[in-house]
């Protein structure tokens, strides 16, 4: 079997022409410094996206490249390898044929496991290499029966902590919280809501942006709980009148994963929503967030500026954080200084100086990035603009010389001008720092393993979106495919899995910059980026609803204001 080394990656890399030659240089030189792969460094720093660094690599191998996450393993399949087996060496079986069975490896040197696998099923084993990322997702399939065992679970403790009183109510209590997180992850859940409602305690699920009720518990319950999770997040237990913010820890599987916790005083008692900040749901380069080729060289266009300011707009849960962070790891060198303040900081990245807003000590974005700009930085990113004092004493350091990433909270790109305007900037500072502006939507991605595709007629589509929009992207076709989940066992019978961006990206060239001057509209600003080229948000929707990665109602459902 072929083997492969970081120079002849690197190599084969260089001939495909996928990643810039000085990143990929830097993370060669990185690689080496570390003593790390540099597979591991390139997918850490999201320069190339999870499935091309895999089809290479296969290549260099000899091997068979298979995506797990765009096929259905059956059950009986997956369990041929034993559960304790799969996670310690990293191995999925997937598929079963005349010629043998087919098992998926992210390190097929590990011969032994092959020879492990052919004796215990007694038939052939064929090797395909995945993707160590591909693999650890798919290493979740074993875990799709986990509601039953979690109902299971919760049943058994809320019974023991009926029956239990005092300081022997505890143990369960626990478990049904770390049973609680344990379960959010597995589901991939962004947000956990624990509510009081008249006779229960209603536990929530926010996954792939919408919520879900996951379980009723009996309301005696929810306060111990309450209790329990102020306790784990360093909160006050005796407080119960005002809202309260912490932080917890839970290690779940291979990953230590870090938890924001929120209480609030309601009616019916005290609501706790926990953010899940998981490194499995924050590894994204910008192709991997949904930017298309075109918006995307715009967007390294601007970033490659000596200085001047990239704006990411959108409301809140859009994923404008993620979209600049992106931004950020590419930017992230040995030889710059990075600085941010963020409201929180919501991941930690190595390399980078992260300042944690704090009112308390009138540490404001303001006061914060004051600090900053007497740091020597290169780049900084300023969570989000929300005021003059923050606008312009970012606007002033993009003009001296720094990128400055930031977002702004409004609908569409061309809003986010006046936006600044309305916050007494002066235009010809807009005009002359900001390069460019990107708004996005959060859809939900149809689930590739039951997706089904349907001819319809164009114009039953007009009740979604405007004929103008449709030809633009179909053409003058009578009739177009489109495609949907049917929901099956493994997205819980709702037919998405996961989410993507829909984007606008609008760069600030000379006529916007006129407009800017002139103190024009958001449309008439709209009207000029359009004709210059720029894909708007519907557009780029409805691309991804052509390519069969999301629903037309999904696309409707984001940009709808």
């Amino acid at each position: 079997m072929s083997s492969y080394d970081n120079e002849s990656l690197y190599n084969a890399l260089s001939e495909l022409e996928v990643i810039e030659k000085n990143q990929l240089d830097g993370a060669l030189a990185q690689s080496r410094q570390e003593n790390v792969s540099l597979e591991d460094v390139l997918v850490e720093k999201d320069l190339i996206s999870d499935e091309n660094i895999g089809k290479t690599i296969s290549e260099l191998l000899s091997l068979p490249f298979i995506k797990l996450s765009d096929i259905s393993i059956p059950t009986e399949i997956l369990n041929l390898v034993p559960e304790v087996v799969a996670k310690k060496q990293k191995v999925i079986a997937f598929g079963k044929d005349k010629n043998g069975l087919s098992i998926a490896m992210s390190d097929p040197g590990n011969l032994q496991i092959k020879d492990f696998i052919e004796k215990k099923v007694g038939i052939p084993v064929i090797v395909y290499y995945a993707t160590k990322r591909d693999v650890n997702n798919a290493l979740y399939l074993y875990n799709k029966d986990l509601s039953s065992t979690f109902d299971e679970i919760i049943k058994e403790n809320v019974r023991q902590a009926s029956s239990a009183s005092g300081k022997q109510a505890d143990p369960p209590i626990t478990k049904i919280v770390d049973a609680i997180l344990h379960f959010a992850y597995q589901n991939k859940a962004s947000d956990v809501h624990i509510e009081p409602e008249k006779g229960k305690s209603l536990i929530r699920f926010r996954i792939d942006g919408v919520l879900h009720d996951i379980l009723s518990l009996p309301l005696e319950l929810h306060k111990p709980i309450v209790i329990r999770i102020k306790v784990l997040s360093g909160l006050r237990t005796d407080e119960h009148s005002s809202a309260q913010d912490g932080k917890l820890q839970v290690g779940v599987e291979d990953e230590q994963v870090d938890v924001r916790v929120s209480t609030v005083p309601i009616t019916g008692g005290e609501k706790i929503v926990m953010r899940l900040l998981s490194e499995r749901s924050r590894q994204f380069s910008l192709i991997d967030l949904g930017l298309s080729q075109n918006d995307l060289n715009k967007v390294k266009k601007a970033y490659s500026k000596p200085y001047g300011m990239i704006l990411a707009t959108g409301p809140t849960g859009s994923g404008k954080t993620t979209t600049v962070y992106a931004v950020l790891k590419l930017l992230n060198k040995r030889d710059v200084n990075i600085m941010t303040i963020e409201d929180p900081v919501e991941y930690d990245v190595e390399g980078v100086n992260q300042i944690q807003v704090n009112e308390k000590t009138n540490l404001t974005f303001a006061a914060g990035l004051r600090s900053i700009v007497r740091q020597d930085p290169d780049i900084i990113l300023v969570g989000e603009i929300r005021d003059y004092e923050t606008a312009d004493i970012a606007i002033n350091s993009a003009m001296t010389g720094h990128i400055v990433l930031s977002t702004v909270h409004t609908n569409d790109a061309a809003t986010a001008i006046p936006r600044l305007l309305d916050m007494n900037v002066e235009p010809f500072l807009i005009a002359s720092t900001v390069n460019v502006i990107i708004a996005q939507r959060l859809v939900r991605k149809i689930h590739s393993r039951c997706r089904v595709s349907e001819e319809v007629k164009m114009g039953d589509l007009t009740k979604y979106v405007e004929m103008s929009f449709l030809k633009k992207v179909f053409g003058n076709e009578k009739s177009v495919r489109i495609y949907r989940g049917k929901g099956c066992e493994f997205d819980h019978g709702i037919g998405y899995e996961g989410r993507i961006g829909i984007f606008e990206v609008l760069t600030v060239g000379d006529e916007v910059r006129e407009a800017i001057m002139q103190r024009k509209d958001a449309a008439f600003i709209k009207k000029i980026a359009v004709k210059n080229g720029m894909t708007t948000m519907i557009e780029d929707g409805l691309e991804k609803v052509k390519e069969g990665v999301t629903t037309i109602e999904e696309v409707v459902r984001v940009t709808k204001e």
